[in-house]
Parts: C-alpha cells; sequence; structure tokens
C-alpha cells in the first residue's frame, strides 16, 4: 500500500505505531510511504530539511520494527529535470534516508538517458515506470532498472484535463482504464517482476474509487484468475468488477 498523506503533512510516529498495531493480523502487508512535498516540490532549505528528514525518519521506525515499511517513494514533478543540481538534490536526500529503499517518480524524458539512468543507480535509486498521459517530454514506456524495488505507478490517461491547467487534481486522475488497458499494465508489470526483488503496483487514478476498481482487475489477472473479495458498493458502482470478484465484508454503507 502505497501512503500518501505522508507527502502533505510530515507523519508522526504516533499515527505510524497505530498503524503498525492494526496490521499485526497481515504481517505480510508492505507500506511504501511518499516523501514530504517539502523535499520534493520547494526549495531546498538544507537545516529545515535535514529537521524535516529527522521526523519523517522517526515515523517510519515504528513500522519498521514490524517489517512494515517496503520503502520511501520520491516523486517530483515534470519541471525537475536532469541538471547538476537536480543531481545534487537526489544525493541529499539520500544522505538522509541511507539505509532505506527509495523508489524515485521523475516524470521528465531527461532522466532516461544513459547519464540521468547513470546518477539514479549510482545513488542507489529504484527508478519507478509510470503511466500517464503522452507528451513528448514524458518518460518511456519502458526502461532499464536501476535498482531491486519494480514500481509501476498508473495515473489514468486523462488527456484532457491533465494537460489543462485550470483543472483540478480529481479531474485529472478521473480515468477508468478499460479491460484492454488493464491488461497492458497487467503484461507490463509481469515483465518489470522478472527484473526485480520486489515489484508493486499502485494505481493512482483515485477519484470516485477507479484506483480500488482497476486494482481488484489487476489483482485478479496477476493471482492466476480466481475472483477476489471486493466491496459490494464498489462492484454495484462498477458492475463490470462481477466476474472477476467475490463480495465479502460490509455490503453496504449505512
Amino acid at each position: 500500500m502505497e501512503v500518501n498523506s505522508s507527502f502533505y503533512a510530515l507523519p508522526q510516529a504516533k499515527h505510524t505505531s497505530r498503524w503498525a498495531s492494526y496490521l499485526e493480523p497481515w504481517p505480510d502487508f508492505r507500506m511504501i510511504m511518499k516523501l514530504h512535498q517539502s523535499f520534493t516540490h520547494e526549495p531546498w532549505n538544507d537545516a529545515q530539511l535535514a529537521e524535516s528528514g529527522q521526523r519523517f525518519s522517526e515515523a517510519l521506525a515504528p513500522l519498521k520494527r514490524r517489517k512494515l515499511l517496503a520503502g520511501i517513494l520520491v516523486q517530483f514533478p515534470v519541471t525537475f529535470l536532469n541538471t547538476a543540481e537536480a543531481v545534487v538534490r537526489l544525493g541529499h536526500i539520500r544522505s538522509l534516508f541511507g539505509g532505506e529503499n527509495l523508489i524515485l517518480e521523475v516524470r521528465h524524458s531527461s532522466w532516461f538517458e544513459p547519464p540521468g539512468l547513470n546518477s539514479i543507480r549510482g545513488l542507489g535509486y529504484s527508478l519507478a515506470h509510470i503511466d500517464l498521459p503522452t507528451a513528448w517530454n514524458h518518460p518511456p514506456d519502458r526502461h532499464m532498472p536501476t535498482g531491486p524495488i519494480g514500481y509501476l505507478r498508473l495515473h489514468g490517461r486523462n488527456d484532457h484535463h491533465w494537460f489543462n491547467a485550470k483543472s483540478g487534481r480529481d479531474q485529472r486522475y478521473d480515468y477508468l482504464y478499460p479491460p484492454p488497458e488493464v491488461g497492458q499494465m497487467a503484461a507490463k508489470a509481469d515483465a518489470i517482476s522478472r527484473e526485480s526483488d520486489q515489484t508493486y503496483v499502485v494505481t493512482n487514478n483515485h477519484f470516485e474509487g477507479k484506483a480500488m476498481a482497476n486494482a481488484l482487475e489487476l489483482r485478479y489477472l496477476l493471482e492466476g484468475r480466481h475472483p477476489v473479495p471486493a466491496p459490494g458498493p464498489l462492484v454495484s458502482t462498477y458492475p463490470h468488477l462481477q466476474p472477476v470478484t467475490r463480495v465479502e465484508g460490509q455490503t453496504e454503507l449505512f
């Protein structure tokens, strides 16, 4: 599971301790914590970010003790180009989280040529594969692995809103992958898994539960085509899930 709330507010140990307690019955559960936006989307301040890095690391400790933490997602915007200054910034982040698995999401194509890939590999980042609307400066469909973790992050393909500066976040991520595209993503995840020690697939097309619907379809395809458990309201909202799911748990919201 990818934790997105840590991008908007620094996590606290009292909360992650509670999460770890809740997850005791599921020892195979793993979490990816998304790094706070001050590291990736704001001007760099050494002293401030050293303090934030310490606080972030303290919040990770309860998850690490229970072996729930699989890594940290370090996600930059498309404006983050492969420059000497940018590589230094990646190095600073690596120094703050030296022993952690760092997964890097960069959205500009300049990182996917040998110089950029070599820098990412040398700093010990696992470079994420991402699916998003096609553009001249976006990453290629596939790239060579740079680290031990395979990571496929699906943002949707809502071209109209993705490139519209007036569109909000929910509009940009309002996209339901149709079955043929889900099949393509399952095949891509399988190929990535053959090159990696661990592989994670994250659906980030979150609007109105579309991420969960596509995640269930992917799980069905990747786990041997056996119906997977799903909440009744989600299946009612997306009836095409009926052949690949079995309804379990609470069937109504109220």
